[in-house]
């Protein structure tokens, strides 16, 4: 089954790059670019893609407006952008984002983005989720029990610091596919639903760098 993704964004340099690592993907395909939120929301709104890449800042509406509006039609939206600031952050996760990207975090992250927000997950770049964790459990940390075993505990921690699944199968000597179901497992366990989730559960049980 293939995924199909409209990007908003209104740099054409940006769109052009997005394109070329989405299309070269097998299970991916771009149905269509606006260079700004109002041709956007229009463009959505007729192609019904399974996914919506937006940037914040844009001509018309902007991008946070633009992810409230398309996920209360039921859209899937991920917001690439070059700003990371936590108003915006949370701006858009507030809306509904599935996803919040740094344009800078590279073409590995962005297929992960997409891929997680169809699988209903959420993905947030890395140094925004150790940020964000740090401000949550900034102010406490309860005791929590580890029914973990010693490789998940080592990858539960190595999540908590933003690696992706190639990174943690490189730190460890694994492949991706067994760090993801690695993860996988520990979210069974755990009873959580996505990564950022374990990375908030590794800071909550002190198993995560301060």
């Amino acid at each position: 089954m293939t995924t199909r993704v409209l990007l908003a964004d209104d740099h054409p340099d940006v769109r052009g790059g997005f394109r070329l690592v989405l299309d070269s993907q097998p299970d991916i395909t771009v149905v269509g670019e606006a260079a700004d939120g109002t041709a956007a929301l229009d463009l959505a709104r007729r192609l019904r893609p399974d996914v919506v890449l937006t940037d914040i800042r844009m001509p018309g509406i902007d991008g946070l407006e633009l992810t409230r509006l398309l996920t209360e039609a039921g859209l899937r939206v991920v917001v690439v952008t070059t700003f990371d600031h936590d108003a915006y952050v949370d701006g858009a996760l507030r809306n509904g984002a599935c996803g919040f990207l740094l344009k800078r975090s590279g073409p590995a992250l962005l297929v992960e983005g997409v891929r997680a927000a169809v699988a209903g997950d959420a993905l947030i770049s890395p140094e925004v989720t150790v940020r964000l964790l740090r401000a949550v459990t900034a102010a406490a940390r309860p005791e929590e029990p580890n029914p973990l075993t010693n490789r998940e505990t080592d990858i539960v921690r190595l999540v908590a610091r933003g690696l992706t699944n190639a990174q943690i199968g490189a730190e460890l000597f694994i492949s991706p596919g067994t760090a993801k179901t690695h993860i996988a497992n520990i979210q069974a366990k755990l009873g959580l639903h996505n990564r950022v989730a374990v990375a908030g559960w590794a800071w909550r049980a002190g198993l995560a760098d301060p």
